[in-house]
């Protein structure tokens, strides 16, 4: 199967930027678009962005539209997420996940994806 490894999490002054990692492995040669979601305390899991592995099209929350770029590197089966601007309510638990399918519903919504990683805090101080 695949298996997903965020990194590069920490704790940031709100204005700072950050770029997470999601190294891939296992069967990644199937691998149709992976994204990033988000999970704040109290609150549900939500989309952030995704990227299509062969095109490289995007999509992007509205909440983080303009401010956050998701990029990949096919070669090194690995995903970025560079969150510039950061605001406090960007505080949250960090996801990779990836699909091997195409795309029905732009890849915003969680049971799109079938692999996951474990997570990167991303600690936003104001």
């Amino acid at each position: 199967q695949v298996q997903l490894v965020e990194s590069g999490g920490g704790l940031v002054q709100a204005g700072g930027s950050l770029r997470l990692s999601c190294a891939a492995s296992g069967r990644t040669f199937r691998t149709y678009a992976m994204g990033w979601f988000r999970q704040a305390p109290g609150k549900e899991r939500e989309f952030v962005a995704r990227i299509t592995w062969t095109t490289g099209t995007t999509y992007y929350a509205d909440s983080v539209k303009g401010r956050f770029s998701i990029s990949r590197d096919n070669a090194k089966n690995t995903m970025y997420l560079q969150m510039n601007s950061l605001k406090f309510e960007d505080t949250a638990v960090y996801y990779c996940a990836s699909r091997e399918r195409s795309l029905v519903k732009l890849g915003a919504t969680y049971y799109e994806y079938e692999y996951w990683g474990q997570g990167t805090q991303v600690t936003v101080s104001s």
